[in-house]
């Protein structure tokens, strides 16, 4: 069955079918008082209207294609029909009115009113002629109907304009919404992408040294090689767990739920900066620890960037320095949390493994410090030492009871080295 729905999808993708059934219809109608002898009204109709309904058929066939020349030949045509016939002539009079809801629909809406009104005018003058009363009902009739047809052509028009607005605000949405969904995904991406080298990076590097010293310890002294083994094993369990919550993540489906528990272990802070260290400890590195400011709660994306900050520096420090110690000091400022981490250089421009840096390390950490409204500083200094410094932003809090200063820096740093030496 053909619904009302099916048929604007059938005239919408054939419009030219359209015109044809209403040429066909209104030519048709005009034919068919020569086959009853009669008008409705008991006027007789004449070969004049054979051919009205013929320039009816034609003139609305093209009504899509030249609006305002169909009009034209229309009201010229009901003209010297009237003229000829004495009497106006109804399908001309249709095919007028049609002309004017076309132009009323498709030309702008100046040239339309005008045309509209030219219309009218000349509809009027015909009437007044035929019935020899410029009073008539007929008369005021045709300004009637002919606004009639131009409201309503005027009234489609604003329809499908504002069909057709609201079509590409929806497309525009759509297009935004799956812009922001990549936009999403790809922070997502980076995010993992950076908690998992924050994560593997510090355990990898100290299971690899532990295993070299395991390896150096084998035969002469067990013990200590088992020592070693064991601080791999340590390693290799915390790998593991802090790699669950990333591993839930990527578990989970489109709305939100997987199919086992959500992880309950906290979100790694300062507050576990003592196992941290402790951990660096037993891979050899001596850290010196210092804290300056009375400590106080700090927002969890702070507390969780400051302790991959200093697990990355460290983790470097280790990796990459001439010497296994570093100086590591966490200041709290009235509005901001500085981290400082310094370490001996090698001699030379940087050493041999510092060609095989990624860099990743440090881009990973400085996206932290960017993504919080922080600054991020790191290269070599003039005594020969390598220093990192970061500042966080903190919310709003009273003086510091310690006042000592320290030297950080307000421009940044040569990179030269950093961008070598970092993992």
């Amino acid at each position: 069955m053909i619904g009302p729905a099916s048929l604007r999808r059938l005239t919408g993708a054939h419009p030219r079918l359209l015109d044809a059934a209403l040429a066909t219809l209104v030519g048709g109608v005009g034919l068919l008082p020569l086959l009853f002898g009669r008008w409705p009204d008991g006027v007789r109709p004449s070969g004049a209207d054979a051919v009205a309904a013929a320039a009816a058929f034609l003139l609305l066939l093209a009504r899509r294609r030249a609006p305002l020349p169909v009009l034209a030949l229309t009201v010229v045509g009901e003209v010297v029909f009237t003229v000829l016939a004495s009497y106006p002539s109804r399908v001309l009079k249709v095919a007028a009115l049609i002309a004017v809801y076309t132009v009323a629909r498709t030309v702008r809406r100046r040239t339309a009113l005008i045309a509209v009104s030219a219309t009218a005018l000349s509809l009027y003058a015909v009437i007044t002629y035929a019935t020899d009363s410029a009073a008539g009902p007929e008369a005021g009739a045709v300004f009637a109907w002919t606004g009639m047809f131009a409201a309503v052509g005027a009234t489609v028009r604003t329809w499908h304009a504002y069909a057709a607005a609201m079509e590409e605000r929806a497309l525009r949405a759509e297009a935004t919404k799956e812009e922001e969904a990549r936009r999403r995904v790809a922070e997502e991406r980076l995010r993992i992408a950076r908690e998992l080298h924050d994560v593997i990076a510090h355990h990898i590097a100290l299971i690899t040294i532990q295993a070299g010293v395991a390896g150096h310890f084998l035969r002469g002294r067990p013990d200590q090689a088992e020592v070693a083994l064991g601080h791999i094993r340590e390693a290799g369990c915390t790998v593991l767990d802090e790699l669950g919550p990333l591993l839930h993540v990527l578990r989970e489906s489109g709305d939100g739920t997987t199919d086992e528990t959500q992880p309950t272990e906290p979100v790694p802070g300062l507050s576990r900066l003592g196992g941290l260290l402790e951990s660096l400890t037993a891979a050899g590195l001596s850290v010196r620890h210092r804290q300056s400011g009375p400590p106080r709660p700090l927002p969890t994306a702070i507390d969780l960037a400051a302790y991959r900050v200093i697990q990355e520096g460290l983790t470097n420090a280790h990796k990459h320095g001439a010497t296994a110690e570093a100086d590591l000091l966490i200041e709290y400022g009235p509005d901001e949390l500085r981290i400082r981490i310094t370490n001996p250089l090698h001699s030379g421009p940087y050493p041999a493994s510092a060609a095989m840096g990624t860099g990743h390390g440090l881009t990973g950490m400085r996206e932290r410090a960017h993504a919080l409204g922080g600054i991020l500083h790191a290269g070599a200094t003039a005594d020969g030492r390598f220093r990192l410094a970061v500042r966080l932003p903190l919310p709003a809090a009273g003086p510091p009871t310690d006042t000592r200063t320290s030297d950080w820096p307000d421009t940044a740093l040569s990179a030269t080295a950093a961008e070598g030496r970092q993992g």
